[in-house]
């Protein structure tokens, strides 16, 4: 039975998004020198597939398919790997010019139960709906947070409001060149 991880860059307050959806703050990264978090795509060596909420699949579309793997060093990772989204809306799902995203039609949790079974390891990036439903169904194994040195005092948490109390073991913790701190925790059952 393969894990769901889910991944998000969020504030040092906390916030996934500002209280209009934006993600300026991401901008935190640009700092002029590598962004390229070594951490990162060690841990991705691991990962067999992407799991996203249409919103973050269009946008992640909309990027990755034509981004410089020389600038941007996971985009490699990303354009190779199986890619699904959760969608009642979408078709199919394009990605560049050659690649697909599989749709998933009945739901986050019946996504999450398919991909489970089909792969080891299944990264979750944004979609704060979709991660929503994950963690309030208590079917998210893995919470990474890539938190960036930056506070905007209001926004969108990464978690859902309804969740409650759910206690997390550190497994890492890690400083970044770029200021940003790396950590992953395992998701007590």
């Amino acid at each position: 039975m393969g894990i769901i991880t889910v991944e998000q860059i969020v504030t040092a307050d906390g916030f996934a998004a500002q209280a209009d959806g934006g993600l300026d703050f991401f901008g935190a990264f640009d700092t002029g020198e590598d962004r390229t978090d070594r951490g990162q795509l060690e841990w991705l060596e691991s990962v067999d597939a992407i799991l996203l909420g249409r919103r973050t699949y269009e946008m992640f579309a909309g990027f990755w398919p034509t981004a410089d793997p020389a600038v941007e060093a996971v985009a490699t990772w990303i354009n190779d790997a199986p890619k699904h989204v959760v969608s009642g809306t979408l078709d199919r799902a394009p990605w560049g010019e050659d690649g697909e995203a599989e749709v998933h039609r009945d739901g986050p949790l019946a996504a999450a139960t398919d991909l489970r079974a089909r792969y080891g390891s299944v990264v979750v990036w944004g979609s704060l709906d979709l991660t929503d439903a994950l963690f309030a169904a208590r079917a998210v194994d893995v919470l990474r947070l890539r938190t960036v040195p930056v506070m905007i005092g209001a926004g969108r948490s990464f978690a859902p409001p309804s969740l409650g109390q759910q206690r997390l073991d550190l497994d890492t913790s890690a400083a970044q060149s770029t200021g940003h701190v790396a950590t992953q925790y395992r998701v007590r059952r």
